[in-house]
């Protein structure tokens, strides 16, 4: 399942090399919603960004706006007869505010006459 949340970055932790083989970078998300009595209620949600992932964020999204894409991973893990489960919040797209409508690259949208001709103009063409 993918979701996304939106909120302002207020910690971002180190890259964290767990083993040889995985690691990883948590990151807190700040995330303010008004309630039905008008009051702002303040929720902060710890996510992680996992083996080459890890470098979707830095230090430089601190008090930033970002639209976060995120998996919901839940675990189960046994130790000396007790299980105990948790769940994780994998982000796998980190977006700061207003990113979605900054263009893609540097070049303009297509003019008109930059569009192909209709199909009738394509029969006349010799390949």
């Amino acid at each position: 399942m993918s979701f996304e949340l939106s909120g302002k970055v207020i910690d971002v932790g180190p890259v964290q090399q767990k083993g040889e083989s995985f690691k990883k970078r948590e990151f807190v998300l700040e995330v303010t919603e008004a309630g039905n009595s008008g009051r702002e209620f303040v929720d902060y949600v710890k996510f992680q960004c996992i083996q080459d992932r890890t470098d979707l964020i830095d230090e430089s999204f601190l008090n930033e706006n970002v639209k976060v894409s995120f998996n919901i991973k839940g675990n189960r893990w046994e130790k000396d007869g007790k299980v105990s489960y948790f769940t994780n919040l994998d982000a796998w797209r980190i977006e700061k505010a207003g990113a979605e409508d900054a263009p893609a690259d540097d070049f303009p949208p297509p003019l008109l006459d930059d569009l192909p001709p209709d199909n009738d103009e394509m029969d006349d063409l010799p390949f």
